[in-house]
């Protein structure tokens, strides 16, 4: 038994690493490039025609999306070389300050057809062109070469498709919910008991840090809508998109109010230096509250990032439960700080500060609140598609895919998908 468990082990390892993206687009690529070199051989005049499988690896991007854009910049940016590399050509030959003039006037058409982050592609096409005796033959071989590979880019992720890297996104957000509580959790301990300035000072360092895991986690969630975007394999993309899209946001908020909740403690710290933040029980109760958002930040990840209706039904039950636990245990705190606050009038603010942060992490995270934001997100794409792409929307509407459609499975998929 214990010979098959192993096996059954790593057979599953290697499917997951056969499935993993990273994986998936290594071997995509090579494949590209290497089929692009083939094709070119035979069409190319050149002995080693590179720049095909060269393009191939460029315009082979992680997303399918991505690599439409990608292929067609490229190809204008070096055919755009190429012809400022002939118009050179007929007038000067290859010197310093021709060169120079041929660098400039490439950068500046670059700029000017829109090649975006392909604008150096212009020069160095334009320089290797001119830098040849044969230039028209050699000219010519170079843009057949680019669209070899072009092409062979944009087939390979049609035939082959494309990763899909929204389960790893789904794991950069669910992170992120991990630290927010791990943080959380520090902030109640130190809220409950003696809390020094020192250590409230490096609680707000750690929360200002999050906003550079934030922008981590935006940039894993842009990758996984761009290969949403036009990939055969993915269904209801747009859904997919703007659940995970308004879920981080509100990540992003929760943050932010994380943030300005440890500068109120920092705060408090620093006025009651060195008595405790707050009466035994206040700082209890605080501490529990803290406990509990803190898991509903969690559930909160995981919901947005469930694929499965039955399991976003399930998660979506779970937040609901810890917000109303969480929400009586505010009830109580409130109670605590009021009484505190009538005992020593003149500092009231900060700790009424800090049950009005809580509070607003509490709104943030509940249920109700997340579907008006997603359907309000949908109704915003909605209407941009429409603008962007009438025809497109009419077509969609003739075929039955309305934006009634869209909030029916919105509901469907335990609101949350």
């Amino acid at each position: 038994m214990r010979e098959v468990r192993e096996w059954t082990a790593h057979a599953e390892r290697i499917v997951r690493k056969r499935r993993d993206p990273v994986v998936v687009q290594t071997l995509r690529s090579a494949t590209a490039a290497t089929i692009a070199y083939v094709i070119a051989l035979r069409l190319s005049p050149e002995p080693a025609p590179l720049t095909a499988p060269l393009t191939a690896l460029l315009v082979v991007q992680v997303t399918l999306y991505a690599t439409i854009t990608n292929g067609f910049r490229r190809v204008n940016a070096v055919v755009t070389g190429v012809l400022v590399a002939i118009a050179f050509s007929l007038l000067v030959g290859l010197t310093w300050w021709s060169l120079a003039m041929l660098l400039l006037a490439s950068l500046v058409v670059g700029r000017l057809v829109r090649v975006e982050e392909y604008v150096p592609e212009v020069a160095i096409s334009a320089m290797l062109v001119l830098g040849v005796t044969s230039v028209g033959d050699y000219a010519w071989a170079r843009v057949v070469e680019t669209l070899i590979g072009a092409s062979v880019g944009l087939a390979c992720n049609l035939l082959l498709s494309p990763p899909v890297w929204v389960e790893e996104a789904g794991e950069s957000i669910e992170g992120l919910s991990r630290r927010l509580r791990q943080l959380m959790l520090r902030m109640g301990e130190e809220a409950a008991g003696g809390t020094p300035v020192d250590r409230a000072e490096s609680q707000l360092h750690e929360a200002r840090r999050l906003d550079h895991d934030i922008v981590e986690v935006d940039a894993a969630l842009r990758q996984a809508e761009d290969s949403l975007r036009l990939n055969p394999r993915v269904q209801d993309s747009v859904l997919h998109r703007v659940v995970m899209r308004t879920g981080l946001d509100t990540l992003e908020i929760c943050t932010v109010v994380l943030r300005v909740l440890a500068r109120s403690l920092t705060d408090l710290a620093k006025e009651r230096e060195p008595e405790p933040l707050f009466e035994a029980e206040t700082g209890a109760a605080l501490a529990q509250l803290l406990s509990e958002i803190a898991d509903a930040v969690v559930s909160f990840a995981v919901l947005v990032t469930t694929h499965l209706s039955a399991s976003a039904e399930s998660a979506e039950e779970r937040l609901a439960a810890e917000l109303r636990t969480a929400a009586g245990t505010r009830d109580k705190l409130a109670l605590l700080l009021r009484e505190e606050a009538e005992r020593d009038p003149g500092h009231w603010q900060l700790p009424g500060a800090v049950l009005t942060e809580v509070n607003r992490i509490l709104d943030e995270l509940d249920t109700e609140h997340r579907t008006r934001r997603l359907f309000e997100e949908l109704d915003r794409v909605s209407r941009e598609q429409r603008a962007r792409m009438p025809r497109l929307t009419r077509l969609r509407e003739r075929l039955g895919v309305t934006e009634q459609m869209w909030r029916n499975r919105a509901g469907f998929d335990g609101r949350s998908r």
